[in-house]
């Protein structure tokens, strides 16, 4: 015997189908919708897509007069200027005086040179139209035809000038007859305008042709618009003179329809295409035309009537949803609950049909309240995140009321003495790339996790650290006020646990003053993070306390103009391992000094910006990312020995001597001989036998190789050993142009003036 199920439970559960007053109250609610809101949606969209049918063919039928209107004025306003240019051309030209010349031999034939010279520059002038491709004079009853560029006989002119098979020249030649102003021939695929000379007679002796441009005609009657396919310029008998856009198809389809319907000056529309017509003003025998493509011309009725339905089937839908849903919601309360239960991600348990409704809601109650509980440990997991945020805020100054800094601690369950000694310590650690990179991402959290878990058992619940910077450590210590060296203490605790992790990080341990209020620990911080800048290069792991031991030198961390100028010259005369000696004697003298490592750095990156810059001078190819790398590899340094080693690799790398041919090496050599000889006369008849070489061959050999030509290098040189001379000894002018290889300080003098605009006294008064 079957259990009988009441009304009221979910057909989920099992029961039977729902009483049928819910299906009839589901579609009366649809009919009503449908009444509504379907049909007036309905009649909307079936209005809009007439509109707009409608809108779009007389936006676009104006729109394309106007365009039209435009283009055909522009390109007849051309058309006219053209001929304007040719009448003037033809006023203005001395074809009277050519044809008055005899062409046969006579005293006044010395002047027919210059009269054709004047023509052809006439037509260079013509020629400069974009409109014009090409002009020439064409003489009716002499053998002669003048272009651009030269004058010649017809036989040669068609033949090799502008070759024409004899067809076509007859054909041309027939006709250009009889009187013509700006008359049109299509020869060929070429559109050229003729014009007779003289202009009232019949029988002229001269006609002016001039090819038109096909691509500039095409360009004025170009029109831009998407739903434009094409535009062209047709003669009465429908012959096609100029075409932009349209395809073989599109031109038959053109020519049909014009044999067909003839001329229409109006925009019509037939098929797929529309097509609008235009007679010129300036020759009523051409028509203008475009064609225009109705499948993007209607495009937006498309895209509407796509809207238009998926506004239907969305309101359809949303129609039968809303109905269907108030008739779930009257008939089934308790399913109401189930469903705003159904947000939590609930597990196949939870969703077991047992039971009635009430029994799924009571395992959905549970499972929420497990969710719950899960949630709860995850926070709690949180809490110490948290706080360190909390830490680091305070920290760096963010919260500096005491009110506001307890009311926060109460958020995140921080308990703390309201009035303790505290005192920070700023940990800056850096990592040895070589180890730490090749480390995985979780080692390298594990490796930072134990470090911090390491320091906070040296005093549980006295000890919070927060990271402020991804290379900075916060350790704040609270400590008994009366122990006055507890954290020098603590310091070194941490400073042992690092060397437990020397392998991987080197540290710098600053100590920052005592303060007994939590919103004064940022001025410890900030005074321990100063501390930080007074750490030498003696130690891998080394404490500055609050009463530094190690006094700031008052170096000046940049270089003087003399040293930078001194590695430039060093690097020109290609003496790296005085470059690199350099850098030795400054970590020398930086050791021996005791210097900082703030200091050393700061110097030792003028100096290598100094080196990139002479490598760039030559090299041109700068290569930003390994430069910025080069910098950040010099400040991870924390001994002198990785400064040392630091500077060695990255001298072998900038500094690298390029492998050299047996020519390059030979060359090598001169440039050699002529550093150590400078002071000495140096012939070039004397390397380029040496070279079994010409001079010139010897003198393009040596600027291919070197740069420069042979004389200048020499120049350039001597007056490099001069400056240094001037800037560094008091030697008079005389001797100083005896040492560098000039015969008197006149020489030295000029040689000074002509590549440093200046003379060798005034250098010398500017830079000392």
């Amino acid at each position: 015997m079957k259990r009988r199920i009441p009304p009221n439970r979910s057909p989920e559960l099992g029961a039977a189908s729902p009483p049928p007053r819910r299906h009839t109250l589901f579609w009366r609610l649809f009919a009503n919708y449908f009444l509504l809101i379907l049909i007036p949606v309905i009649v909307a969209c079936v209005l809009a897509q007439v509109l707009v049918v409608r809108i779009i063919e007389k936006d676009a039928e104006r729109f394309n007069n106007v365009m039209m209107s435009r283009f055909s004025e522009q390109t007849d306003t051309e058309l006219q200027s053209l001929k304007t240019h040719m009448i003037n051309i033809l006023s203005t030209s001395r074809l009277r005086s050519v044809l008055l010349t005899p062409m046969a031999s006579s005293p006044d034939r010395q002047l027919l040179p210059e009269l054709l010279h004047s023509l052809r520059e006439q037509l260079q002038q013509l020629e400069s139209d974009d409109l014009v491709d090409r002009a020439s004079y064409y003489f009716v009853h002499e053998d002669l035809i003048i272009d651009s560029e030269t004058y010649t006989n017809k036989s040669y002119y068609f033949s090799s000038r502008y070759p024409m098979d004899l067809n076509r020249r007859k054909k041309l030649e027939a006709e250009l007859s009889g009187k013509k102003m700006m008359d049109f021939m299509d020869s060929s695929a070429t559109l050229t305008a003729s014009m007779s000379y003289p202009f009232n007679t019949a029988a002229p002796e001269v006609y002016l042709l001039v090819d038109v441009n096909p691509e500039k005609l095409q360009e004025q009657i170009h029109i831009t618009e998407s739903w434009v396919n094409g535009t062209a310029i047709v003669d009465d008998a429908g012959k096609l003179i100029s075409q932009t856009g349209l395809t073989e198809q599109d031109q038959q389809a053109l020519q049909q329809r014009i044999r067909t319907e003839g001329m229409a000056p109006q925009f019509t529309i037939s098929d797929k295409m529309g097509l609008s017509f235009l007679t010129s003003s300036f020759d009523e025998s051409w028509h203008y035309i475009s064609m225009i493509d109705l499948g993007t011309l209607m495009k937006p009725v498309y895209i509407t009537r796509l809207i238009s339905w998926l506004f239907l089937i969305f309101f359809l839908t949303v129609g039968a949803l809303a109905s269907y849903y108030l008739s779930r919601r009257l008939y089934r309360p308790i399913r109401e609950i189930r469903e705003g239960l159904k947000p939590h991600h609930l597990s196949g348990e939870a969703l077991r049909h047992e039971g009635d409704e009430f029994d799924v809601i009571k395992r959905y109650s549970q499972f929420i309240m497990t969710e719950n509980k899960e949630l709860f440990q995850m926070v709690s997991g949180m809490l110490p995140i948290v706080q360190e945020q909390f830490f680091t805020k305070i920290l760096l100054g963010q919260y500096r009321d005491a009110l506001s800094i307890e009311y926060y601690a109460k958020e995140i369950e921080f308990a703390y003495s309201h009035e303790a000694a505290r005192t920070v310590l700023c940990i800056s650690f850096h990592y040895d790339p070589p180890v730490y990179d090749g480390a995985s991402e979780s080692t390298k959290t594990f490796l930072l996790t134990e470090l911090k878990d390491k320091i906070h058992q040296l005093a549980p619940g006295m000890v919070w650290i927060c990271q402020t910077r991804p290379d900075i450590l916060a350790c704040i210590v609270q400590h008994d006020p009366i122990r006055e060296d507890h954290p020098e203490y603590m310091a070194e605790s941490v400073r042992l646990i690092f060397l437990e992790y020397s392998a991987y990080y080197k540290a710098t341990i600053g100590i920052g003053k005592t303060v007994h209020a939590m919103e004064e620990l940022h001025l410890s911080y900030e005074h321990a993070a100063a501390m930080l800048k007074y750490r030498g290069l003696h130690s891998m792991i080394e404490i500055c306390t609050s009463q530094p031991n190690r006094e700031l030198q008052q170096w000046d961390p940049f270089l003087s103009v003399q040293e930078v100028q001194r590695i430039l010259n060093q690097y020109k005369t290609r003496e790296y391992d005085k470059l690199l000696q350099s850098v030795f004697d400054l970590l020398e003298e930086g050791k021996r000094k005791d210097a900082a490592a703030v200091q050393m750095k700061y110097l030792l990156a003028d100096v290598l910006n100094t080196w990139i810059r002479a490598v760039e001078s030559e090299r041109n190819e700068l290569n930003v990312p390994y430069y910025s790398g080069l910098f950040e590899r010099m400040n991870r340094c924390m001994t002198w020995d990785e400064l040392k080693r630091c500077f060695e690799d990255i001298h072998g790398f900038l500094f690298r001597m390029p492998q050299a041919n047996s020519r390059s090496q030979q060359f090598i050599e001169i440039v050699d001989y002529i550093h150590k000889h400078y002071d000495q006369e140096l012939s070039i008849e004397y390397f380029a036998g040496m070279m079994n070489m010409s001079i010139g061959h010897f003198s393009r050999t040596f600027k291919e190789e070197v740069g420069e030509k042979y004389v200048e290098y020499i120049a350039k040189y001597r007056l490099m050993k001069a400056k240094q001379f001037l800037l560094e000894t008091d030697l008079k002018m005389d001797e100083i142009a005896e040492k560098v290889g000039y015969w008197g300080r006149n020489s030295l003098i000029r040689a000074f003036r002509r590549y440093e605009g200046i003379t060798p006294a005034k250098y010398r008064n500017i830079h000392q």
